[in-house]
């Protein structure tokens, strides 16, 4: 090890999740380096406020036959190619047998039938519009939505998780640029809400001594918040009464961010509807940084995490927050891949999160695209 002073704006570390238990390389010096890789296509956002080919705008005929109502605001309806079905077989013997090739019992080879139900969640009937483009009441409209769904789905005995997410952009693999959403219930919680489960549960575990009700996320909330007066170890991009946006210390996409509930919310249907309000204030405001940073509609997967169902057995220990996961990197047309080492060994960075905090707090929270003249206003009723 070499004798000079450490930085972590020049110097390689590790940082760890506690979340999912899983650590990420940082390599900020590694950002310096000339870029020779691919460059996407500039997207063209250019999109009329109606299209009749489009399976999802209001009125239009979807590709498995099914019309759409003429719709005036959120519109939901059941996944014409669901991933899972709620009308499922159990996996027979006779059938992983069969897949095998094998009828000795093998812990190598497991398999779980599952069932479940796919909603799609359009968020307006402009096919025009993106997220940080509709108001505060569209968006508070569609995580209204949201909580309607899980509520109604948490009912279900057949449900033990319900996902909500959005891919935006061709480039996270979204087949429609009409804006919408995803629900996935599943009869099982998958891998990754489930790892950061057990870690909520041993978080809770490890300090019962002293808080019976530890949690993990408002102690990093609590955390966080105390960073805010030094620059340097700044993370907070925003925040209002009830939710906090933050450039996670653990962060491996370069612009990754978490939408927090400051207080302990376990889930979305605890909401009430001026913390709704506040959420979606939170989306508006980080979404519209993010088209701004690079001057145009900036792709992302986004998802929120929370108790699995409204009354799952584990549902005290969840703490609802929104991952938001973008691709770019330097600009509109270079995007971060994680190959090689981060798909062999580990997940790796070059932008340190208290780089990007700063670079997204900088940003203007008026849309690029609605400003008549260059503006210097950086204020927002979310921002701190």
């Amino acid at each position: 090890m070499s004798s000079a002073k450490f930085s972590f704006s020049d110097h390689s570390h590790r940082r760890f999740n506690p979340l999912t238990g899983s650590w990420v390389l940082c390599s900020p010096h590694r950002a310096k380096r000339p870029w020779l890789g691919q460059v996407e296509e500039a997207a063209n956002n250019q999109r009329p406020e109606y299209d009749p080919k489009c399976y999802l705008c209001p009125g239009n005929k979807r590709a498995a036959g099914t019309q759409n109502d003429n719709y005036t605001s959120t519109y939901v309806f059941t996944n014409d190619y669901a991933a899972v079905h709620s009308n499922q077989p159990e996996c027979s013997t006779a059938a992983l047998e069969q897949v095998t090739g094998s009828r000795l019992p093998n812990e190598l080879f497991r398999v779980e039938s599952t069932c479940g139900q796919c909603k799609v969640v359009c968020f307006s009937p402009r096919h025009d519009l993106t997220l940080p483009e509709l108001s505060i009441d569209q968006i508070s409209q569609v995580v209204s939505t949201w909580q309607d769904i899980f509520c109604e789905l948490s009912a279900d005995p057949n449900i033990g998780y319900i996902q909500i997410f959005e891919n935006k952009g061709a480039m996270m693999g979204c087949s429609n640029p009409h804006p919408h959403g995803q629900v996935w219930a599943m009869s099982d919680v998958p891998s990754e809400p489930a790892a950061e489960i057990a870690s909520f549960k041993a978080f809770r575990q490890k300090h019962a001594a002293s808080d019976s009700h530890a949690c993990l996320l408002c102690s990093y909330v609590y955390a966080e918040g105390a960073n805010t007066a030094s620059e340097s170890a700044n993370r907070v991009l925003l925040q209002n009464e009830t939710f906090m946006v933050v450039v996670p210390f653990w962060a491996v996409w370069p612009f990754e961010t978490m939408i927090l509930a400051k207080s302990h919310i376990p889930h979305i249907g605890e909401l009430s509807q001026l913390q709704i309000q506040h959420l979606a204030e939170a989306m508006q405001a980080l979404t519209i940084r993010y088209d701004n940073i690079f001057q145009c509609s900036f792709p992302y997967s986004m998802g929120l995490h929370q108790s699995p169902t409204a009354n799952h057995v584990d549902a005290g220990c969840c703490h609802l927050h929104l991952h938001f996961y973008p691709p770019l990197l330097r600009n509109s047309t270079v995007r971060k891949f994680l190959v090689g080492f981060e798909m062999m060994a580990e997940p790796q960075r070059d932008l340190t999160a208290e780089q990007a905090a700063a670079r997204l707090r900088s940003i203007e929270s008026i849309h690029y695209k609605h400003r008549a003249h260059p503006s210097t206003n950086k204020g927002h009723a979310a921002d701190h």
